[in-house]
């Protein structure tokens, strides 16, 4: 059967893989979970929303014809990323993981490292701060508890309407940079970050910037999903579907 790949994305390094992809003219498919309302566009045709769970993944797969799956999904989308290695084992297709390292703190980082949303919420301070909450819209809701803060958040697309009673939103697409990280946080006058290690370059701007303010962070650790080959670089991805990658790639 000629190889067909699916490309779970939704990140930058998809997106990259997926132009690699493209010009090695391997058939592909990318698919988009539909959290934002106008994802960027692939050179592989495209397909947008969920699978149904593991039964609805395995019957796309089936239909689709596909050979080879690639996950290359946020490192947060664990529900997803757990799905595609039990309808893989079902239906016994090649699975890879393609994702970025975490971050690692340096010196003058100040990193408070926590297990998840709830515990990020719990290590808020008491007294009310200025915090930039980069964590994205699915778990603002959860920062409602501590309502004493004034949250500024940077999202993707407008909301309409905030989960919290002292919040204001920056719409903006990634990747961001250092400079600029530097100026948002000095402008909000922000005395705390909370955000996930997404790992990247896009996103780790924040993080250089909390350094040179000596700003603190609460890092929300990721979360665990199934044991998986994993790949970090289009290089081993071309290596595992049997075309190997021209040099410079």
């Amino acid at each position: 059967m000629a190889t067909r790949v699916l490309l779970l994305g939704g990140t930058t390094e998809a997106s990259t893989l997926a132009r690699a992809l493209a010009e090695h003219g391997i058939a592909a498919l990318f698919s988009y979970a539909g959290r934002t309302a106008q994802p960027l566009a692939q050179p592989l045709p495209t397909r947008v929303g969920g699978f149904g769970g593991v039964a609805g993944l395995q019957a796309f797969l089936a239909a689709e014809r596909i050979t080879h799956l690639i996950d290359a999904t946020h490192p947060f989308a664990a529900q997803m990323s757990t799905h595609a290695v039990q309808a893989c084992a079902a239906l016994g297709l090649p699975l890879l993981g393609f994702e970025r390292p975490p971050w690692q703190a340096g010196p003058g980082d100040d990193w408070r490292l926590v297990p998840d949303v709830a515990a990020a919420v719990a290590a808020l301070p008491d007294r009310p701060a200025r915090i930039f909450l980069a964590i994205g819209k699915q778990h603002l809701a959860d920062f409602a508890a501590r309502p004493q803060h004034h949250y500024l958040l940077r999202l993707v697309d407008p909301a309409a309407a905030l989960p919290l009673p002292d919040a204001e939103a920056v719409i903006a697409r990634g990747p961001f940079t250092h400079a600029g990280d530097l100026a948002l946080l000095r402008r909000h006058r922000i005395g705390l970050i909370v955000a996930k290690n997404a790992g990247g370059v896009g996103a780790r701007a924040k993080l250089d910037a909390a350094r040179d303010l000596a700003l603190p962070v609460i890092l929300i650790e990721r979360p665990a999903v199934p044991a998986r080959p994993v790949a970090g670089s289009i290089a081993e991805v071309l290596a595992w579907l049997g075309h190997p990658a021209d040099l410079g790639v």
